[in-house]
Protein backbone atom coordinates (compact mmCIF):
# COMPACT_ATOMS: atom_id res chain seq x y z
CA UNK A 1 0.00 0.00 0.00
CA UNK A 2 1.59 3.51 -0.93
CA UNK A 3 1.79 6.23 0.89
CA UNK A 4 -1.38 9.14 0.04
CA UNK A 5 -0.96 12.67 0.28
CA UNK A 6 -3.94 15.12 0.03
CA UNK A 7 -7.54 15.01 -1.49
CA UNK A 8 -7.14 15.11 -5.20
CA UNK A 9 -10.85 14.51 -5.91
CA UNK A 10 -13.61 15.62 -3.61
CA UNK A 11 -17.21 15.54 -3.90
CA UNK A 12 -19.02 17.99 -1.81
CA UNK A 13 -22.24 17.63 -1.08
CA UNK A 14 -23.11 16.26 -4.30
CA UNK A 15 -26.71 15.97 -5.60
CA UNK A 16 -27.95 14.13 -9.02
CA UNK A 17 -31.66 13.92 -9.97
CA UNK A 18 -32.47 12.30 -13.24
CA UNK A 19 -35.64 13.78 -14.82
CA UNK A 20 -37.39 17.01 -16.76
CA UNK A 21 -37.34 19.08 -13.57
CA UNK A 22 -34.73 17.85 -11.66
CA UNK A 23 -34.53 21.41 -9.16
CA UNK A 24 -37.84 20.98 -9.17
CA UNK A 25 -40.28 18.94 -6.47
CA UNK A 26 -38.11 16.09 -6.92
CA UNK A 27 -34.97 18.33 -5.20
CA UNK A 28 -37.26 19.63 -2.61
CA UNK A 29 -38.26 16.05 -1.52
CA UNK A 30 -34.92 15.05 -1.32
CA UNK A 31 -33.75 17.54 0.62
CA UNK A 32 -36.72 17.15 3.42
CA UNK A 33 -35.27 13.86 3.72
CA UNK A 34 -37.62 11.96 1.26
CA UNK A 35 -35.96 8.48 -0.06
CA UNK A 36 -35.31 7.72 -3.73
CA UNK A 37 -38.79 5.57 -3.74
CA UNK A 38 -40.92 7.99 -2.24
CA UNK A 39 -39.38 10.57 -4.44
CA UNK A 40 -39.98 8.71 -7.08
CA UNK A 41 -43.37 7.79 -6.53
CA UNK A 42 -44.27 11.47 -5.92
CA UNK A 43 -42.46 13.16 -8.55
CA UNK A 44 -41.60 10.58 -11.53
CA UNK A 45 -37.58 11.87 -10.99
CA UNK A 46 -35.45 9.56 -9.85
CA UNK A 47 -32.40 10.45 -7.46
CA UNK A 48 -29.18 9.41 -8.60
CA UNK A 49 -26.92 11.24 -5.96
CA UNK A 50 -27.90 11.99 -2.33
CA UNK A 51 -25.86 14.45 -0.31
CA UNK A 52 -23.02 12.31 -1.61
CA UNK A 53 -19.89 13.76 0.50
CA UNK A 54 -16.24 12.05 0.19
CA UNK A 55 -12.52 12.42 -0.96
CA UNK A 56 -9.83 10.82 -2.66
CA UNK A 57 -6.30 10.84 -1.74
CA UNK A 58 -3.50 11.65 -4.22
CA UNK A 59 -2.23 7.76 -5.00
CA UNK A 60 -4.59 5.90 -3.21
CA UNK A 61 -7.18 3.02 -4.59
CA UNK A 62 -10.76 4.26 -3.80
CA UNK A 63 -13.39 2.18 -4.68
CA UNK A 64 -16.65 3.29 -4.99
CA UNK A 65 -19.26 0.24 -4.14
CA UNK A 66 -22.87 -0.72 -4.10
CA UNK A 67 -26.09 -2.49 -6.03
CA UNK A 68 -27.29 -1.96 -9.11
CA UNK A 69 -29.32 1.73 -8.47
CA UNK A 70 -27.16 2.66 -5.57
CA UNK A 71 -25.62 5.67 -7.19
CA UNK A 72 -21.51 4.21 -7.78
CA UNK A 73 -21.46 4.86 -11.54
CA UNK A 74 -23.26 8.28 -11.49
CA UNK A 75 -20.69 9.27 -8.91
CA UNK A 76 -18.05 8.26 -11.00
CA UNK A 77 -19.68 9.95 -14.16
CA UNK A 78 -19.60 13.54 -12.13
CA UNK A 79 -15.89 13.29 -12.21
CA UNK A 80 -15.36 14.08 -15.65
CA UNK A 81 -18.40 15.49 -16.27
CA UNK A 82 -20.12 12.78 -18.61
CA UNK A 83 -22.86 13.94 -16.00
CA UNK A 84 -23.95 17.50 -14.86
CA UNK A 85 -25.46 17.50 -11.64
CA UNK A 86 -28.16 19.27 -9.45
CA UNK A 87 -26.17 20.86 -6.50
CA UNK A 88 -22.74 20.70 -4.81
CA UNK A 89 -19.44 20.86 -6.00
CA UNK A 90 -16.61 18.30 -7.82
CA UNK A 91 -13.18 19.42 -7.14
CA UNK A 92 -10.37 17.93 -9.22
CA UNK A 93 -7.05 18.72 -8.05
CA UNK A 94 -8.48 22.09 -6.97
CA UNK A 95 -10.97 22.72 -10.20
CA UNK A 96 -14.37 22.62 -9.97
CA UNK A 97 -15.05 19.96 -12.86
CA UNK A 98 -18.89 20.62 -12.91
CA UNK A 99 -18.04 24.57 -13.98
CA UNK A 100 -15.79 23.45 -17.47
CA UNK A 101 -17.34 23.35 -20.77
CA UNK A 102 -16.62 22.53 -24.26
CA UNK A 103 -12.60 22.72 -25.72
CA UNK A 104 -11.84 23.30 -21.92
CA UNK A 105 -13.46 20.28 -20.47
CA UNK A 106 -12.20 18.42 -23.20
CA UNK A 107 -8.79 19.38 -22.31
CA UNK A 108 -8.90 18.80 -18.86
CA UNK A 109 -10.51 15.40 -19.10
CA UNK A 110 -7.55 14.39 -21.75
CA UNK A 111 -5.09 16.02 -19.33
CA UNK A 112 -5.89 14.96 -16.16
CA UNK A 113 -8.00 11.74 -16.66
CA UNK A 114 -7.86 8.34 -18.14
CA UNK A 115 -11.25 6.45 -18.31
CA UNK A 116 -11.26 2.32 -18.29
CA UNK A 117 -14.92 1.59 -18.79
CA UNK A 118 -16.43 -2.44 -18.23
CA UNK A 119 -16.49 -2.90 -22.31
CA UNK A 120 -13.84 -2.89 -24.10
CA UNK A 121 -14.52 0.09 -26.23
CA UNK A 122 -11.58 -0.42 -28.31
CA UNK A 123 -11.79 0.17 -32.37
CA UNK A 124 -11.97 -3.44 -34.39
CA UNK A 125 -10.67 -1.86 -37.42
CA UNK A 126 -7.24 -0.47 -35.43
CA UNK A 127 -4.39 -2.90 -34.13
CA UNK A 128 -3.41 -2.99 -30.96
CA UNK A 129 -0.52 0.12 -30.62
CA UNK A 130 -2.99 2.06 -32.26
CA UNK A 131 -5.47 2.08 -30.11
CA UNK A 132 -3.50 2.74 -27.27
CA UNK A 133 -2.29 5.36 -28.71
CA UNK A 134 -5.72 6.93 -30.18
CA UNK A 135 -5.85 9.45 -26.82
CA UNK A 136 -2.82 10.63 -27.97
CA UNK A 137 -3.31 11.21 -31.82
CA UNK A 138 -6.34 13.17 -30.72
CA UNK A 139 -3.86 15.45 -28.44
CA UNK A 140 -1.70 16.04 -32.05
CA UNK A 141 1.09 13.66 -30.54
CA UNK A 142 3.42 12.39 -33.39
CA UNK A 143 2.98 8.92 -34.30
CA UNK A 144 6.92 8.03 -32.87
CA UNK A 145 6.24 9.35 -29.67
CA UNK A 146 2.74 8.16 -29.35
CA UNK A 147 3.95 4.52 -30.07
CA UNK A 148 6.79 4.84 -28.02
CA UNK A 149 4.14 5.52 -25.09
CA UNK A 150 1.94 2.80 -26.34
CA UNK A 151 4.54 0.34 -26.30
CA UNK A 152 5.65 1.27 -22.64
CA UNK A 153 2.12 1.42 -21.68
CA UNK A 154 1.70 -2.25 -23.27
CA UNK A 155 4.53 -3.66 -21.76
CA UNK A 156 2.85 -2.51 -18.24
CA UNK A 157 0.29 -4.66 -18.88
CA UNK A 158 2.26 -7.44 -20.54
CA UNK A 159 0.94 -7.22 -23.90
CA UNK A 160 4.07 -6.09 -25.53
CA UNK A 161 4.71 -8.35 -28.38
CA UNK A 162 0.98 -7.95 -29.32
CA UNK A 163 1.61 -4.32 -30.17
CA UNK A 164 0.80 -4.96 -33.90
CA UNK A 165 -2.25 -7.52 -33.76
CA UNK A 166 -5.73 -7.10 -34.31
CA UNK A 167 -7.80 -6.70 -31.34
CA UNK A 168 -9.68 -9.83 -32.29
CA UNK A 169 -7.19 -12.00 -31.98
CA UNK A 170 -7.15 -11.27 -27.83
CA UNK A 171 -9.50 -12.91 -25.85
CA UNK A 172 -11.72 -10.40 -23.40
CA UNK A 173 -8.91 -10.17 -20.95
CA UNK A 174 -6.47 -9.00 -22.97
CA UNK A 175 -8.28 -6.52 -24.87
CA UNK A 176 -9.09 -4.82 -20.90
CA UNK A 177 -5.63 -4.66 -20.78
CA UNK A 178 -5.44 -2.59 -24.29
CA UNK A 179 -8.27 -0.88 -21.82
CA UNK A 180 -5.99 -0.24 -19.53
CA UNK A 181 -2.90 0.57 -21.60
CA UNK A 182 -5.26 3.22 -23.45
CA UNK A 183 -6.17 4.96 -20.11
CA UNK A 184 -2.44 4.82 -18.70
CA UNK A 185 -0.72 5.71 -22.44
CA UNK A 186 -1.14 9.83 -21.55
CA UNK A 187 0.23 9.40 -18.35
CA UNK A 188 -2.68 11.12 -16.52
CA UNK A 189 -2.70 11.45 -12.83
CA UNK A 190 -6.36 10.01 -12.40
CA UNK A 191 -7.52 6.35 -13.59
CA UNK A 192 -11.65 6.25 -13.39
CA UNK A 193 -12.47 2.53 -13.67
CA UNK A 194 -16.12 2.48 -14.24
CA UNK A 195 -16.84 -1.64 -13.49
CA UNK A 196 -13.71 -2.41 -15.60
CA UNK A 197 -13.40 -5.96 -14.95
CA UNK A 198 -16.50 -7.08 -14.29
CA UNK A 199 -17.31 -8.91 -18.04
CA UNK A 200 -14.72 -10.94 -17.19
CA UNK A 201 -14.64 -14.30 -16.34
CA UNK A 202 -13.55 -14.65 -11.71
CA UNK A 203 -9.92 -16.02 -12.98
CA UNK A 204 -8.85 -13.73 -15.38
CA UNK A 205 -10.75 -10.90 -13.18
CA UNK A 206 -8.41 -11.83 -10.36
CA UNK A 207 -5.39 -11.76 -12.52
CA UNK A 208 -6.64 -7.90 -13.62
CA UNK A 209 -6.82 -7.47 -10.23
CA UNK A 210 -3.27 -8.90 -9.51
CA UNK A 211 -1.98 -6.33 -12.40
CA UNK A 212 -3.63 -3.28 -11.72
CA UNK A 213 -2.28 -3.65 -8.12
CA UNK A 214 1.00 -3.95 -9.24
CA UNK A 215 0.93 -1.45 -11.75
CA UNK A 216 -0.31 0.97 -8.67
CA UNK A 217 2.63 -0.39 -6.71
CA UNK A 218 4.89 0.94 -9.50
CA UNK A 219 3.04 4.13 -10.52
CA UNK A 220 0.90 5.59 -7.84
CA UNK A 221 -1.64 7.19 -9.93
CA UNK A 222 -4.61 8.37 -7.84
CA UNK A 223 -7.71 5.66 -8.92
CA UNK A 224 -11.32 6.01 -8.34
CA UNK A 225 -12.21 2.15 -8.89
CA UNK A 226 -16.24 1.48 -9.23
CA UNK A 227 -17.81 -2.50 -8.38
CA UNK A 228 -21.10 -4.27 -7.78
CA UNK A 229 -18.52 -7.06 -6.36
CA UNK A 230 -17.60 -6.32 -2.05
CA UNK A 231 -14.70 -9.14 -2.53
CA UNK A 232 -13.24 -7.22 -5.36
CA UNK A 233 -13.65 -3.51 -3.36
CA UNK A 234 -12.19 -5.59 -0.15
CA UNK A 235 -8.92 -6.93 -1.86
CA UNK A 236 -7.54 -4.06 -3.83
CA UNK A 237 -8.97 -0.88 -2.67
CA UNK A 238 -7.15 1.11 -0.11
CA UNK A 239 -10.26 2.20 1.38
CA UNK A 240 -14.04 1.69 0.18
CA UNK A 241 -17.20 3.59 -0.04
CA UNK A 242 -20.66 1.57 0.22
CA UNK A 243 -23.72 3.58 -1.91
CA UNK A 244 -27.24 2.70 -1.28
CA UNK A 245 -30.00 4.30 -3.29
CA UNK A 246 -28.05 6.95 -4.10
CA UNK A 247 -26.89 7.80 -1.02
CA UNK A 248 -23.23 6.75 1.40
CA UNK A 249 -23.66 4.54 3.82
CA UNK A 250 -20.12 3.93 4.96
CA UNK A 251 -16.68 4.87 4.47
CA UNK A 252 -13.74 2.91 5.74
CA UNK A 253 -10.41 0.79 5.25
CA UNK A 254 -11.12 -2.77 4.06
CA UNK A 255 -10.89 -3.95 7.65
CA UNK A 256 -13.11 -1.57 8.98
CA UNK A 257 -15.79 -2.48 6.60
CA UNK A 258 -15.72 -5.98 7.59
CA UNK A 259 -15.11 -5.59 11.26
CA UNK A 260 -16.94 -2.23 12.28
CA UNK A 261 -20.12 -2.69 9.95
CA UNK A 262 -21.87 0.56 10.69
CA UNK A 263 -25.04 -0.38 9.38
CA UNK A 264 -27.40 -3.91 9.01
CA UNK A 265 -27.16 -3.36 5.27
CA UNK A 266 -23.37 -2.99 5.43
CA UNK A 267 -22.99 -6.12 7.40
CA UNK A 268 -25.70 -8.19 5.55
CA UNK A 269 -22.66 -7.63 2.42
CA UNK A 270 -19.98 -8.61 4.78
CA UNK A 271 -21.80 -11.69 6.40
CA UNK A 272 -20.51 -14.17 3.51
CA UNK A 273 -17.07 -12.40 2.84
CA UNK A 274 -14.27 -14.75 4.26
CA UNK A 275 -12.49 -12.14 7.38
CA UNK A 276 -9.08 -13.87 7.32
CA UNK A 277 -8.46 -12.84 4.13
CA UNK A 278 -8.76 -9.53 4.90
CA UNK A 279 -8.46 -8.61 8.41
CA UNK A 280 -5.09 -7.96 8.71
CA UNK A 281 -2.30 -9.43 11.90
CA UNK A 282 -1.70 -5.59 13.27
CA UNK A 283 -5.58 -5.12 13.50
CA UNK A 284 -5.66 -7.64 16.48
CA UNK A 285 -1.99 -8.38 17.90
CA UNK A 286 -1.50 -7.58 21.46
CA UNK A 287 1.61 -5.19 22.68
CA UNK A 288 4.71 -7.29 23.14
CA UNK A 289 5.48 -6.95 26.43
CA UNK A 290 8.68 -9.55 26.38
CA UNK A 291 9.86 -10.83 29.41
CA UNK A 292 13.17 -9.57 31.29
CA UNK A 293 15.75 -12.48 30.95
CA UNK A 294 17.16 -12.05 34.94
CA UNK A 295 13.45 -12.63 36.60
CA UNK A 296 12.47 -16.02 38.08
CA UNK A 297 10.51 -18.85 36.40
CA UNK A 298 7.87 -18.22 39.37
CA UNK A 299 7.93 -14.24 38.30
CA UNK A 300 7.59 -15.18 34.93
CA UNK A 301 4.89 -17.27 34.81
CA UNK A 302 3.08 -14.39 36.70
CA UNK A 303 4.17 -12.03 34.21
CA UNK A 304 2.15 -14.11 31.33
CA UNK A 305 -1.18 -13.22 32.56
CA UNK A 306 -4.10 -14.46 30.55
CA UNK A 307 -2.05 -15.05 27.92
CA UNK A 308 -0.60 -18.29 26.00
CA UNK A 309 2.92 -17.03 26.14
CA UNK A 310 5.27 -14.20 26.41
CA UNK A 311 8.45 -13.98 24.46
CA UNK A 312 11.75 -12.58 24.91
CA UNK A 313 14.33 -10.19 23.30
CA UNK A 314 18.07 -10.14 22.83
CA UNK A 315 20.00 -6.38 22.74
CA UNK A 316 18.21 -5.28 19.99
CA UNK A 317 14.60 -5.97 20.67
CA UNK A 318 14.62 -9.47 18.16
CA UNK A 319 12.74 -12.27 19.72
CA UNK A 320 14.60 -15.48 20.87
CA UNK A 321 12.42 -17.38 22.83
CA UNK A 322 9.12 -17.83 23.68
CA UNK A 323 7.94 -19.00 27.29
CA UNK A 324 4.05 -20.75 27.47
CA UNK A 325 2.69 -21.04 30.60
CA UNK A 326 2.17 -25.09 29.82
CA UNK A 327 6.13 -24.89 29.68
CA UNK A 328 6.83 -23.00 32.28
CA UNK A 329 4.45 -24.74 34.14
CA UNK A 330 5.78 -28.34 33.62
CA UNK A 331 9.59 -27.54 34.15
CA UNK A 332 8.10 -25.81 37.82
CA UNK A 333 6.25 -28.61 38.66
CA UNK A 334 9.54 -30.97 37.89
CA UNK A 335 11.23 -28.70 40.51
CA UNK A 336 13.36 -26.67 38.39
CA UNK A 337 13.74 -22.64 38.48
CA UNK A 338 15.68 -22.42 35.74
CA UNK A 339 13.44 -19.99 33.41
CA UNK A 340 16.20 -20.21 30.24
CA UNK A 341 14.78 -24.15 30.41
CA UNK A 342 11.53 -23.19 30.16
CA UNK A 343 12.00 -21.50 26.98
CA UNK A 344 11.41 -22.68 23.06
CA UNK A 345 12.65 -21.62 20.15
CA UNK A 346 10.66 -22.98 17.71
CA UNK A 347 7.96 -20.39 17.70
CA UNK A 348 6.63 -18.73 14.47
CA UNK A 349 7.01 -14.82 12.80
CA UNK A 350 4.53 -13.07 11.08
CA UNK A 351 4.78 -9.53 9.89
CA UNK A 352 1.96 -7.44 11.15
CA UNK A 353 0.32 -6.80 7.26
CA UNK A 354 0.01 -10.67 6.87
CA UNK A 355 -3.54 -11.77 6.73
CA UNK A 356 -4.87 -13.61 9.37
CA UNK A 357 -5.63 -16.47 6.46
CA UNK A 358 -1.58 -16.38 6.13
CA UNK A 359 -1.11 -16.83 9.58
CA UNK A 360 -3.67 -19.53 10.24
CA UNK A 361 -1.18 -22.78 10.11
CA UNK A 362 1.03 -21.25 12.51
CA UNK A 363 -1.87 -20.85 14.32
CA UNK A 364 -2.46 -23.82 14.32
CA UNK A 365 0.04 -24.97 16.69
CA UNK A 366 -1.57 -23.55 19.50
CA UNK A 367 1.15 -20.98 20.00
CA UNK A 368 1.57 -17.18 20.50
CA UNK A 369 3.22 -16.05 17.26
CA UNK A 370 5.60 -12.92 17.09
CA UNK A 371 5.09 -9.94 15.42
CA UNK A 372 8.28 -8.64 13.61
CA UNK A 373 9.16 -5.48 11.68
CA UNK A 374 11.36 -4.99 8.78
CA UNK A 375 14.39 -5.03 11.03
CA UNK A 376 13.25 -8.15 12.90
CA UNK A 377 11.97 -6.29 15.92
CA UNK A 378 9.35 -7.43 18.37
CA UNK A 379 6.35 -5.14 17.99
CA UNK A 380 2.95 -7.46 18.56
CA UNK A 381 2.22 -10.74 20.08
CA UNK A 382 -0.39 -12.63 18.20
CA UNK A 383 -2.12 -15.31 20.28
CA UNK A 384 -4.40 -17.97 18.26
CA UNK A 385 -7.37 -17.30 20.82
CA UNK A 386 -7.03 -13.91 19.76
CA UNK A 387 -7.66 -15.06 16.07
CA UNK A 388 -10.75 -16.98 16.93
CA UNK A 389 -12.52 -13.84 19.06
CA UNK A 390 -11.76 -11.11 16.19
CA UNK A 391 -13.98 -13.83 14.01
CA UNK A 392 -16.12 -14.09 16.82
CA UNK A 393 -16.59 -10.46 17.51
CA UNK A 394 -17.55 -9.98 13.77
CA UNK A 395 -20.10 -12.67 13.96
CA UNK A 396 -21.89 -11.10 16.62
CA UNK A 397 -22.11 -7.82 15.43
CA UNK A 398 -23.73 -9.30 12.14
CA UNK A 399 -25.98 -11.39 14.04
CA UNK A 400 -26.80 -8.40 16.26
CA UNK A 401 -27.89 -6.34 13.21
CA UNK A 402 -29.99 -9.40 12.18
CA UNK A 403 -32.34 -9.77 15.02
CA UNK A 404 -32.54 -5.90 15.00
CA UNK A 405 -34.04 -6.28 11.53
CA UNK A 406 -36.55 -8.77 12.31
CA UNK A 407 -37.55 -7.56 15.87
Amino acid sequence: MVEQGEVIIQLENVYKIFGPQPRGRAFDLVKAGYGKDAVLQRSGHVVGLNDVDFGVKKGEIFVVMGLSGSGKSTAIRTVNKLHDITSGHVWVDGTDVQTLDGPELQAFRREKMGMVFQHFALFPHRNVIDNVGYGLKIQKVDKTKRDEASIKALSLVGLEPYAFNATQELSGGMQQRVGLARALAADPDILLMDEAFSALDPLIRRQMQDEMMDIQNELHKTILFITHDLNEALRIGDRVCIMKDGAVVQIGTPEEILTKPATGYVAEFVQDVDQGRVIEVREIMKEPDPLQRNVSLTDALVAIGDRAGKFVVDENGRPTGLLTLSDGTRVATLGSGDFASALRQDFDKTSPTATLNEVYAAAGRGLPIAVVNEAGELIGNLDPRHIMEEMGRVESLIDMYEREVFM
